[in-house]
């Protein structure tokens, strides 16, 4: 059996799962050979094996196999432990060696205060020979405590080598691996180039975004991020990002008959969800990037832009591949890496929402459509003003041509209030109704340099009992929108500097007797 030495050359990732390929030469003799390449991931998917390349061969089969792995030997791992034992033995002395020293120093400093004042009486020359004799002393502990911390630190980078041997030694220590067997037949002594690849699972990779807001509009910056954690290191060689995903392309949909039946259902319990401010009308007028008033002007001269390096995409039938121009090692232990795939400048609309009976604030939404080829998938995304970042939002699925609201974070150039500024409640009496009175006001205010549009969101309580009617009495200016469900849309286009004010009242009536509950905002 011939062995053949490879090394993996390319690596298309998918969102659950990759794609290895190993790259190796063999010189053959003619005949029938066995070609084994080892080790292989323990994990990959059997059915997934294939063999390709260039050389006047035949194929005649290949088998993935389990061989049996001869185990580290005792003497080796014992070998490792006593030398570690003997380290561990030289820097104990080394550390009684120190305690001895420390003693000694203990013992001149006595030594020199007991003799202070007899040699105070001595003369001059007995004194100098005296300190010489300590200076010496005290040197040679010094420099013995210098050696031997030289000594110890030499010890400790022995210990640590021999550690990770043996750390090596025990990890290499598996009962089994994974050989591919394969199979060939030469009619001549030949050349071949051949490429083996397989299928892994535990390699995925996923989407993540950056947002930027800018003077020239709305930049999008799309970002691979590659992690794995089969078995094996993948080294620095041809990336490729596929969005297919072959866990989920293997059956044609189906569907079961749908029954009816007079029998009614089980209750079941519902929960009202509550309306989102990106949940707005779009047919109001929005503020475009470039357009004249609009909230984003041109530079007058802007200074060249950094140049992306972006991924080369292959558009299947059903997915996309990218090749980064940059390649990536991904090692397998599990931690992201990532990549630039590509940079699309949007074209994109600004205004803002609000909804003050929820919060006083005003989120800026950018009403965005993907121009680009590129079916961008879910993933996260970090929002930036220029350069200052303002929040993460997530994206879902983007398909070409598709519109989307984006919301880009609160602008505090907005500001909202909403003041209660009338409620009156009235007790029923005999054969009348209990009627309650509410009135607000909301005041929006442009702080901003430049006009912005603002839709405002607000809602009258809606009665689900007969003996409960609302009516609304007052709306200045005219709401924009109603809905079955008490929501309010107000659009407004506010200059800079520049406010208004939005008021809205509604009357609650119910027969004597009845509890009206959830009316408090």
């Amino acid at each position: 059996m011939t062995q053949l030495e490879t090394a993996i050359t390319a690596v298309t990732v998918y969102p659950d799962r990759a794609r290895v390929t190993r790259s190796g030469k063999a010189n053959l003799v003619a005949g029938e050979h066995r070609i084994r390449v080892a080790p292989l991931p323990t994990g990959l998917l059997h059915d997934s094996i294939r063999v390709a390349g260039q050389g006047d061969v035949t194929v005649l089969g290949v088998d993935i196999v389990t061989e049996r792995q001869a185990a580290t030997s005792d003497e080796q791992v014992a070998d490792l432990l006593a030398r570690m034992r003997t380290l561990d033995a030289a820097m104990t002395e080394l550390a009684d060696a120190d305690r001895a020293a420390e003693a000694r120093v203990a013992f001149l400093k006595r030594l020199a205060q007991q003799s202070a004042e007899r040699l105070a009486k001595a003369d001059e020359d007995r004194v100098i020979e005296f300190a010489d004799s300590l200076e010496a002393q005290y040197g040679a502990v010094h420099a013995a405590r210098r050696e031997r911390e030289r000594l110890r630190q030499e010890h400790i980078r022995e210990h640590q080598a021999l550690e990770r041997q043996l750390a090596d030694l025990r990890g290499k220590d598996r009962t089994d691996i994974k050989v591919a067997v394969i199979t060939v037949d030469a009619a001549q002594p030949v050349t071949v180039d051949l490429e083996v690849s397989y299928v892994v699972p535990s390699a995925r990779w996923y989407s993540t975004y950056d947002l930027r807001l800018g003077e020239t509009g709305l930049t999008l910056r799309w970002f691979g991020l590659v992690l794995q954690s089969t078995g094996e290191d993948w080294p620095e060689c041809r990336l490729q990002l596929s969005t297919a995903r072959p866990a989920q392309a293997l059956d044609v949909p189906e569907l079961d008959p749908w029954f009816i039946t007079a029998e009614a259902p089980p209750a079941r319990m519902y929960r009202k969800a509550s309306r989102m401010a990106g949940s707005a009308d779009m047919s109001a007028d929005t503020v475009s990037f470039g357009a004249p008033g609009g909230a984003m002007p041109a530079a007058a001269m802007p200074a060249p832009r950094m140049r992306e390096s972006v991924a080369t995409v292959e558009q299947g039938v059903t997915a996309a591949t990218y090749t980064p121009q940059r390649t990536v090692a991904v090692p397998s232990d599990g931690t992201s890496h990532r990549t630039v795939i590509t940079a699309l400048d949007l074209e994109a609309q600004l205004d803002h929402v609000t909804a003050p009976v929820r919060s006083l604030e005003a989120v800026l939404r950018a009403t965005a459509r993907n121009t680009s080829e590129h079916t961008l998938p879910a993933g996260r995304a970090a929002l930036f003003h220029d350069t200052e970042y303002v929040g993460a939002t997530d994206l879902e699925t983007w398909a070409p041509g598709e519109e989307r609201e984006l919301a880009l974070g609160v602008d505090d150039r907005i500001r909202v209030e909403r003041e209660l500024v009338r409620r009156n409640a009235t007790k029923a009496t005999l054969g009348s109704t209990r009627r309650t009175e509410v009135e607000y006001t909301i005041t929006i205010s442009n702080h901003g340099a430049r006009p912005a549009t603002v839709t405002v969101l607000d809602r009258l309580p809606v009665s689900r009992d007969a003996a409960i009617t609302v009516r609304e009495t007052t709306a200045k200016p005219q709401p924009a929108d109603r809905d079955e469900l008490g929501v309010l849309t107000w659009k407004t286009a506010l200059a800079p500097r520049a406010d208004t004010t939005i008021t809205f009242g509604y009357r609650v009536e119910s027969a004597k007797g009845v509890t009206i509950y959830g009316l408090d905002d």
